[in-house]
């Protein structure tokens, strides 16, 4: 049987992504859905200069992928990713910067019959700029209306659609006539592969506190573990010394056997007399401290008053 030939357009774009692989050590995974040729062209000047834009089927990718594995075994992880309409954008900069480019270029768009709403549309109280011929249409929908100045006008703000519904052509009608174009649509970027890590791309909102406290949440799970375990670990063994002193400092006390932590302690329990003595004098310290704060304040207290009265007890007055 004849070979079968493989189309020369094929060909050629296996070699470009062959190419792109690589030159580039970063690849972000975008979704495609809604974006017009002229608002990706616009996206792919933004990004010129700094990255590579590479749309394609996603069957012949995943057989790229797959017949190159020897030569790029790190990207076989985006083969289970590859559904729905996606693209790759190929960078050897900051990621982070490059997806906020990618994300900054949006368009608004119109509500169109059967698309799934991606946020909240909420109509806002106020003149539509409508007849009072369309009142009828608003009801059937439920809208509260009033004709105001010969125009409608909407008395309360209605919530339309909730981000995830599809959009009914009544709903769609309806922001056309007002002229509304409630959703904006762009690339959105879905995965990240940086040279041999691949994760979502919402990682890349994660601050530096959410890192640390993530980060110190695990070692207290490790140290926990390692406790309960009885499997010694640089986490837990800090835990592990200050629970052994603790055991030492019971046992001193109740054996009367003193160390340096326990020697004062256990002299005091031994010797009642000096155990109350030093009670007393800690009893007795604390309200002659309190009282000698009094006194001082009293005499800066009177020390203000005579100053404020113009009198002076040291000296005489001027005039005599």
């Amino acid at each position: 049987m004849p070979e079968r030939v493989v189309p020369a357009k094929k060909v050629e774009y296996r070699e470009r992504l062959l190419s792109l692989m690589r030159e580039y050590k970063k690849i972000l995974v975008i979704g495609a859905d809604n974006v017009g040729s002229c608002h990706f062209q616009r996206i792919r000047a933004s990004l010129r200069g700094d990255a590579i834009i590479l749309m394609g089927k996603n069957t012949v990718v995943r057989k790229i992928l797959r017949t190159n594995e020897k030569e790029f075994p790190q990207h076989a992880q985006l083969i289970n990713k590859l559904y729905g309409n996606l693209g790759f954008v190929f960078t050897n900069g900051d990621v982070n910067m490059i997806r906020e480019r990618i994300l900054e270029n949006k368009v608004g768009a119109p509500a169109r019959v059967g698309a799934i709403s991606p946020c909240d549309v909420t109509l806002q109280a106020g003149p539509t700029g409508l007849d009072p011929g369309q009142t009828a249409f608003l009801q059937a929908l439920n809208i509260p209306t009033m004709i105001v100045k010969g125009q409608i006008e909407i008395k309360t703000n209605v919530d339309l659609i909730k981000e995830g519904q599809k959009v009914s052509p009544s709903i769609a009608a309806l922001l056309v006539k007002l002229g509304l174009r409630p959703f904006k649509y762009g690339l959105s970027v879905q995965y990240i592969y940086d040279d041999g890590a691949f994760f979502e791309a919402k990682v890349l909102d994660l601050s530096e506190d959410d890192l640390l406290m993530n980060f110190t949440q695990g070692i207290r799970n490790i140290a926990c573990i390692s406790l309960a375990c009885g499997y010694p670990t640089v986490a837990s063994i800090p835990h592990s010394l200050s629970n052994a002193h603790k055991n030492i400092f019971h046992v001193s006390i109740a054996t009367s056997f003193p160390y340096k932590a326990t020697e004062k302690i256990i002299n005091l329990l031994e010797n009642p007399e000096a155990l109350q003595e030093a009670m007393a004098a800690a009893a007795a310290a604390a309200p002659v401290a309190g009282g000698e704060e009094k006194v001082e304040e009293k005499v800066e207290e009177e020390e203000e008053s005579e100053e404020e009265m113009g009198m002076d007890l040291f000296g005489g007055d001027d005039d005599y």
